[in-house]
């Protein structure tokens, strides 16, 4: 059993997607959690530190001023001061001493990049996962294998991105796929077994 951090997921479906696993798997964000289970309702920073050790850490940073989406609004509404804050936050994120880390976000625009230090490993999308939808989300990799498409299905519908306006729309936003979900907690489980030679055939 490994001790899993889901840092900034308020959902817990990564949670729960390890959790079903056998694992003690928390998630963390300033938000309560909207689904019963382990949850540490403070800064991510503090559950990395204050809280471990951690075997695995996946992070799903807010991403307003850091995806290519929003990028316009950073010199008409001067925003820049905001997207240092974000980097500071994922490129802790990326940098937590916690042996494997998954980062999760939208393409990110350039200045983003510039601040984060490095590209993402992979874009990986819903309908490679069970979900007849399009929806590029990047992960990147600190000693976890790329995701492999686990359930791939037809259509290539941008729900998420034809949302109408609406005070939730941010959290039906960044709320992680239940097959994406499931192909982490399954492949990375796998990983982390086969690295502490323990026998992968309970996955």
């Amino acid at each position: 059993m490994a001790r899993i951090l889901c840092g900034c997921e308020f959902t817990g479906a990564i949670r729960d997607a390890f959790a079903a696993l056998g694992h003690d798997a928390w998630s963390c964000d300033l938000l309560p959690t909207q689904s019963p289970g382990n949850h540490l309702q403070m800064d991510v920073r503090e559950a990395i530190y204050n809280h471990g050790p951690w075997d695995l850490a996946t992070f799903n940073p807010p991403c307003t001023r850091l995806c290519n989406s929003g990028v316009r609004w950073l010199v008409e509404r001067n925003l820049w001061a905001d997207l240092d804050a974000a980097a500071d936050l994922f490129r802790a994120c990326l940098a937590a001493p916690i042996p494997r880390i998954a980062v999760e976000n939208p393409i990110p625009h350039k200045y983003a990049l510039e601040r984060i230090g490095r590209r993402y490993d992979q874009i990986i999308h819903p309908w490679q996962h069970g979900h007849g939808e399009s929806k590029a989300t990047c992960l990147w990799l600190k000693n976890l294998p790329p995701l492999t498409p686990s359930n791939v299905v037809p259509g290539r519908e941008q729900r998420v991105w034809k949302m109408g306006p609406s005070p939730d729309r941010w959290a039906k936003r960044s709320k992680t796929y239940p097959g994406i979900a499931k192909a982490m907690a399954e492949q990375w489980t796998t990983q982390w077994r086969e690295s502490c030679g323990e026998s992968v055939a309970a996955v």
